[in-house]
């Protein structure tokens, strides 16, 4: 598959929906203007790569709705060389937004099938993320703690504490909580005890499932 003309002109139509649903910050749209979601997505989907919607990918995961995707970004408030921790590496497609806004990305993925396919796929297409893990994303990453911004691509039916922990003071934990549908949550850590949480309304996201790896 390439990328082509036409595809770029679907990409700015889809940057225009997502400003018509209230997304602002312009290095997010950018980002969704440059990055070839149909090459994250299996070649017979590729007409349903530019609509705002989510999408199977496989080992019963989902591709993110283009929507979520920049609206959990801008939440994350990104700087060059934020260092951020990706909890659900997916299709890859959250974790190539985030690269293209200039962070240090470390991604768990906890499904192995995904984990390979995605790992070969970010190779391909010249994609660095500092590392890719095979793992419990319920853990976060002590070894590379703490983060500017951590980013929960599942719903969680609470917030996993060692995520907590992982944030620098500062920094951001973007989260869907609840279980069949989720509320998308913002705590900022405030100082090593203090954290402000702030909820921005209802998503539905594949589940994050703890030690089933």
């Amino acid at each position: 598959m390439k990328d082509t003309l036409k595809h770029r002109g679907m990409r700015n139509k889809l940057a225009d929906v997502l400003i018509g649903k209230g997304i602002t910050n312009t290095q997010v749209l950018d980002a969704i203007r440059t990055i070839p979601r149909h090459l994250f997505m299996d070649s017979s989907f590729e007409a349903h790569a530019y609509q705002d919607k989510a999408f199977p990918i496989g080992a019963d995961q989902t591709i993110s709705q283009p929507y979520t995707v920049a609206f959990q970004t801008e939440l994350l408030e990104l700087k060059p060389n934020h260092k951020i921790l990706e909890i659900g590496t997916g299709s890859g497609y959250q974790t190539a937004v985030l690269l293209q806004l200039k962070a240090k990305v470390f991604s768990i993925e906890r499904q192995r099938e995904l984990f390979k396919k995605t790992n070969l796929f970010f190779k391909k297409l010249g994609y660095r993320p500092k590392k890719v893990i095979f793992g419990d994303g319920y853990k976060g990453l002590p070894e590379e703690a703490p983060f500017d911004g951590i980013i929960v691509t599942a719903g969680a039916p609470e917030v996993p504490k060692p995520l907590m922990s992982q944030l620098k003071v500062g920094g951001r934990l973007v989260i869907p909580v609840g279980v069949d549908e989720q509320i998308m949550t913002l705590f900022i850590r405030k100082s090593a005890s203090k954290f402000e949480k702030k909820e921005f309304g209802s998503f539905r996201f594949v589940p994050l499932l703890e030690n089933k790896n």
